[in-house]
Parts: structure tokens; C-alpha cells; sequence
């Protein structure tokens, strides 16, 4: 993710709108008349009346239900927005980043996101702080060593570092998936035996060498092991494909906005074509003919689409906050606009068709992805594999 802010003219939505007076408030100052006081009678004791006898239970049991509501009560049926119909939002971690965990457990069979999260969850309750004793550093806690062995630049942002978190998820899942490969392999040749998620996890505790000596998962291991397996159940919700709409990949957030997917230029940093001035490239360049369908990529309320000088005919789609990031798309450069401001478009729905307007050298769509109102690499929420 980068600090570059998206400078879009937002669309009114009513956010001006003037609040509703509240109600007036009772007149303490009212008169009230006077009542002549009754002389005092002399009254036999008695039981309570039918009248008591009716209303107090009655006052008992709906004293009971307000204080039970007001505990919590039944369990709503409704969801309260639109994160529960997206199996990913009810994981809390930050949303930006999902596509990396996918991406990074795609690298092999045996792992799934789920466990990388639950890894990192183990290692640092998702906290970058360092470790000052340990030397470890970022989310994934790696030494200097252990980065120097599997971190990248996986992100292309010009730094390869264990805090940057898209590369430490991926570091980490390079890391397990060779662990997986060497425990695949042991087990084939007969001299480990047990599942195979739970044998990459004890060798990543304990190393090879100790799953290989014990057989199995090494009691050194155990804790560890038990850990992050009792994390499992939180994360579950990633290991579920949910491509956001139809013609969307398995393991990808966001439909295609296009078809077939050719990047020509990707996220990052780059010299402008056209201007010559070096700065960041704020979404991915696919290729595709002019007057090529564009569709939504996922569902959404469209908040800008208009004409701009850099980008030609643009638009931008809201498609609503999950666990308090707001996620937005944009496509520019089209030739022609197939939706207006305030619509609300399902993800795979036209939206317009691929042009050159703007500064542009050539047909092609400019898309991005917008966290939070940064830009950030759109490759993992949309190619499948991020590649």
C-alpha cells in the first residue's frame, strides 16, 4: 500500500442533508392546578385486590424481557451491512491483506490462507513491532537470516523488507511450501508418517531434522502446533473461494474487469510514457481492443463517471467498507461510459468499453483498487494467482 491519496471528485450523496429537529422538549414551567387536599381516612388492611393480583405478574414478566434485551436479546436474522454476504469479512485482519494470503498458499498444495494466517496470528497477534531479544521483525517474524533466505519485493513497492506485510506473507508462505515439499517427500519414502499440514508446521517449529529423528511431529513441536491449530477456526472463512461474481478466479477478491487478463504495465513505480516524469503507476494496464466490454468487478454503487484530462472517461465504484476499510475499483481511459453516478452495478455488469482517451498512447484499461482511499497493487485481488 503507498501514501499516494486519490484525488476523484466524490458524488453528493446526501451526506449534507440537514438533521431532523428533536422533538420539543415537555414544558416544566406548565401550570398545573391545584388539588384540594382529602382528609385522612381510616383504611382496613387487606390482601391485594384482582386488579394487583392481574397486573403484577404481568409487570414482572415484561421487566424480565427489557432487561434480557437489553443484554443482547435473540440473535438478529438480519445481517447488520454487507460483510456477511462476503465469506472474508468476517475474518479481522485487514482487508489488503487477503489476496496476499491466497496468493502466497497458492504456491502449493498443502497450504491453505487459513493457516498462514493462523501462523502469523501465533507469531505476532499480526503486530509489526520488533523483537528486540529475538531479532525478529514485521508480522511474520523473521530474523535477518531468515529474510535473507526467503524475503522479495513481492509487492513491487522498491523495498524488499520482513514490515512490509505483503512481502512477509509471502516470504512466509515460500518458507512453508518448501518445508511442505521436504515433509511431502519424507513421508513418501515412508520414514514420517502423519498429516501433512501438521508435519510442515512441526518442521517449521522444530526444523526437518527433528520431524525426520522422531518419525512424526516431534514433542518440541506440540505447543506450537497446538496453538496455531487452536487459530484455525477464525480464519476459516479465507479458504473459501469467493471471486465476488461471475468470471471472477478461483482464490481472486474481484471479478475480471476485462477478458483475457494481459498486463502491459503493472503496479509501481515507472517513467510516464507520454510526460516522461517517474512516479508511481497507481493501478495495472490491461491490453485489450478498442470498444472491448469493461464490467464491473465487483458489486457496488458508481460515484464518479465523467470525463477527466489524465484519464480520460473514468469511473469509480464504491463497493462498501468490510472491517472498516472502504474498497473502491476505478477504470479509465474508456471510450465510452455504460453507467452513471448513483447507480449500483453487480459485479461481471457492463459499465463501458475499452479506449484511448486521456493521456493514453493506445487502447487499453487502466484499473485500480483503492483501500482506504490508497492505491494498492489490484494484481492479487483480480489475477488469478496474482501473477
Amino acid at each position: 500500500m503507498n501514501d499516494e491519496r486519490l484525488t476523484v471528485a466524490q458524488a453528493a450523496d446526501g451526506a449534507g442533508a440537514p438533521r431532523p429537529e428533536p422533538y420539543p422538549p415537555d414544558r416544566a414551567d406548565r401550570p398545573v392546578p391545584a388539588e384540594e387536599p382529602e382528609p385522612p381516612r381510616k383504611r382496613k388492611r387487606r390482601g391485594p385486590g384482582p386488579v394487583t393480583l392481574l397486573l403484577l405478574p404481568a409487570l414482572v414478566t415484561v421487566t424480565g424481557v427489557a432487561a434480557f434485551l437489553a443484554l443482547g436479546g435473540l440473535p438478529s436474522p438480519w445481517p447488520d451491512d454487507d460483510s456477511a454476504a462476503d465469506p472474508s469479512a468476517a475474518v479481522d485482519i485487514d482487508p489488503s491483506y487477503i489476496p496476499w494470503l491466497r496468493k502466497a498458499a497458492s504456491a502449493c498444495t498443502v497450504l491453505e490462507p487459513s493457516v498462514l494466517a493462523a501462523q502469523i496470528d501465533q507469531l505476532s497477534g499480526w503486530s509489526d513491532d520488533s523483537d528486540e531479544l529475538s531479532g525478529q521483525k514485521g508480522i511474520a517474524a523473521f530474523t535477518d537470516d531468515e529474510w535473507r533466505a526467503w524475503g522479495k519485493d513481492d509487492d513491487g513497492n522498491g523495498r524488499s523488507s520482513p514490515r512490509d506485510p505483503a512481502d512477509a506473507i509471502m516470504a512466509l508462505g515460500r518458507r512453508d511450501c518448501s518445508l511442505a515439499g521436504k515433509v511431502t517427500e519424507l513421508r513418501t519414502e515412508g520414514r514420517i508418517n502423519g498429516d501433512l499440514v501438521e508435519l510442515t508446521l512441526a518442521a517449521y517449529a522444530a526444523g526437518p531434522d527433528a520431524v525426520t529423528e522422531a518419525g512424526h511431529v516431534p514433542s518440541a513441536a506440540r505447543t506450537y502446533l497446538d496453538e496455531v491449530q487452536a487459530l484455525l477456526p477464525r480464519y476459516e472463512a479465507l479458504d473459501r473461494e469467493d471471486s465476488g461474481g461471475a468470471g471472477g478466479a478461483a482464490g481472486a477478491l474481484l471479478t475480471a474487469p476485462v477478458s483475457p487478463l494481459t498486463i502491459t504495465s503493472p503496479f509501481g513505480s515507472r517513467e510516464h510514457p507520454l510526460t516522461g516524469v517517474t512516479k508511481l503507476h497507481t493501478g495495472v494496464d490491461f491490453a485489450a481492443p478498442q470498444g472491448a466490454q469493461v464490467v464491473a468487478a465487483r458489486r457496488g454503487r458508481v460515484v464518479f463517471a465523467a470525463l477527466t484530462s489524465a484519464y480520460g472517461n473514468r469511473i469509480v465504484i464504491d463497493h462498501g467498507t468490510i472491517q472498516g476499510k472502504r474498497v473502491e475499483t476505478t477504470y479509465s481511459h474508456l471510450s465510452s461510459l455504460g453507467a452513471a453516478v448513483g447507480q449500483t452495478v453487480e459485479a461481471g455488469a457492463p459499465i463501458g468499453r475499452v479506449g484511448s482517451t486521456g493521456l493514453s498512447t493506445g487502447p487499453h484499461l487502466h484499473f485500480e483498487v483503492i483501500l482506504d482511499g490508497y492505491y494498492t497493487d489490484p494484481r492479487p485481488w483480480v489475477v488469478p494467482n496474482g501473477v
